[in-house]
């Protein structure tokens, strides 16, 4: 008897993967405060195929699922959508179990195989858009998917039970249910997921929603968090999401050494609010950046908060400023609050790095010493009118 209980997700889907509940940081990274899955799916036709591997450590267990299902070595395929180790790292492993496997990727995949986990080119299958897989009475169709979020990435499609495995695209890091209805913050965590991975590529992430839609799903099975048997909730929130819907929203991320940026970022917050804008404060020493991220989706404008240390950005606020540019949010709006003792410096390095993200700077407080009343009221100045572009 297995000491696994092995779930179908359809008629001939299992899901063979593993729930990663002590996980808390992806890629020195990303903050996963429930954990992850790495989801793989055993698709059983005439033919077997594995969509997908696990995160390097679990490979028994992996290998224990499909073996209570059916004998490993007359799996005949092994789908590839995505070569990041979290996916793809088990594929050495798994190729032993399976001497009769063919690994299926795209040409970029197939190169990465090749180059991260030493497949043999003779048990290499490149595959294009729109290709198929003939199982036996079940097909899979493959379609590329490149930058969601690697260059290499593709989905596949089980045509006869419309199962999308879009791997990375449209999932979330959490380790909460098997199914998107047995967690009820799963899309909040989408929401983290999607602000720390997707929002950079939202155009690619356009073209892939409209795949996805256009194959008409009953079931999204992705490789990271629940699967979607309502998947028209999570394929509504990524159009959101993609298109970069914003809303009246400002998000502030600050860090303060002696106070005086932390007092002019509560007259900013509290004079925003006033206004009728959503605020989200982020301190800098305690905050997650998978709540920032968070925030950021759909956020109209952001407020840098940071005094001058050694002529620059307080490191924790060049951090920040940083991300923001990586992760390539849709505020259009931008404004910075500095305050420094015998020499300025902050304010410059911000309009730096946040210069090229193309939002426009709407204004400045920097103050020397604690804020005074004067001081207060430019930031409220400013506020107000950072309020009405966004609103606008």
């Amino acid at each position: 008897m297995s000491r696994y209980d092995v779930e179908r997700i359809s008629d001939n889907v299992h899901w063979v993967g593993v729930k990663d509940w002590d996980r808390r940081l992806f890629d020195s990274l990303i903050p996963m405060p429930e954990g992850t899955t790495y989801n793989s799916y055993l698709v059983r036709g005439k033919k077997a195929a594995l969509i997908d591997t696990v995160n390097p450590g679990f490979e028994g267990e992996l290998l224990a699922k499909i073996s209570s299902v059916m004998d490993p070595a007359d799996i005949e395929h092994i789908v590839m959508n995505h070569a990041e180790p979290d996916h793809a790292g088990s594929l050495p492993f798994m190729l032993g179990k399976c001497p009769k496997a063919t690994v299926l990727a795209t040409e970029r995949g197939a190169r990465l195989a090749s180059m991260y986990y030493d497949v043999p080119e003779d048990r290499l299958q490149i595959v294009k858009d729109g290709d198929a897989l003939d199982l036996g009475g079940l097909t899979l169709r493959f379609a590329e998917a490149p930058w969601l979020h690697w260059p290499e990435t593709m989905f596949t499609f089980l045509e006869e039970e419309r199962v999308l495995f879009p791997c990375d695209f449209l999932g979330a890091h959490t380790a909460r249910g098997l199914w998107d209805d047995q967690n009820d913050e799963l899309y909040f965590h989408a929401k983290r997921y999607f602000g720390q991975i997707m929002m950079p590529f939202r155009k690619q992430g356009q073209r892939g929603l409209e795949k996805a839609r256009g194959y008409d799903p009953l079931i999204i099975a992705p490789s990271h968090g629940p699967v979607h048997r309502h998947p028209k909730r999570i394929m509504d929130l990524y159009e959101e999401w993609t298109e970069g819907r914003t809303r009246s929203k400002v998000v502030i991320v600050y860090v303060s050494m002696w106070s005086s940026t932390a007092q002019m970022v509560r007259t900013m917050s509290e004079r925003l609010t006033a206004e009728g804008v959503e605020v989200a404060v982020h301190e800098l020493t305690g905050a997650d950046l998978g709540d920032i991220a968070k925030d950021l989706v759909d956020a109209r404008a952001i407020v840098l908060g940071s005094p001058t240390v050694l002529g620059g950005l307080h490191p924790m606020a060049a951090y920040a400023a940083s991300l923001v540019k990586a992760l390539r949010p849709p505020a259009k709006y931008a404004a910075v609050l500095s305050s420094y003792a015998w020499g300025g410096g902050a304010v410059k390095q911000a309009g730096e790095i946040l210069g090229p993200t193309g939002m426009e700077i709407v204004g400045v407080v920097d103050v020397s010493g604690p804020p005074r009343e004067a001081q207060h009221q430019a930031v409220a100045e400013l506020a107000s009118e950072l309020a009405a572009r966004v609103r606008g």
